[in-house]
């Protein structure tokens, strides 16, 4: 998955939730108010080992810099 398709993707999740990504982080196999209820979801979807996150309510930029 190229970057821009990636950054879309999650762009586009639930804002406010928490989200359980596939092992390799390619979709969205899981949305929830928790992080339980997400992982809950992506077993339900087969994936074990899924990736959890929490987005947020917006996206900002963010600046990066070495200290």
């Amino acid at each position: 998955m190229k970057p821009e398709e990636y950054a879309r993707m999650l762009a586009e999740a639930p804002r406010d939730k928490w989200i359980a990504l596939s092992e390799d982080e390619s979709r969205i196999v899981g949305v929830g108010d928790t992080m339980e209820e997400a992982a809950s979801k992506a077993r339900e979807h087969g994936v074990a080992d899924a990736v959890l996150t929490l987005t947020p309510n917006e996206w900002a930029p963010t600046v990066l810099s070495e200290s």
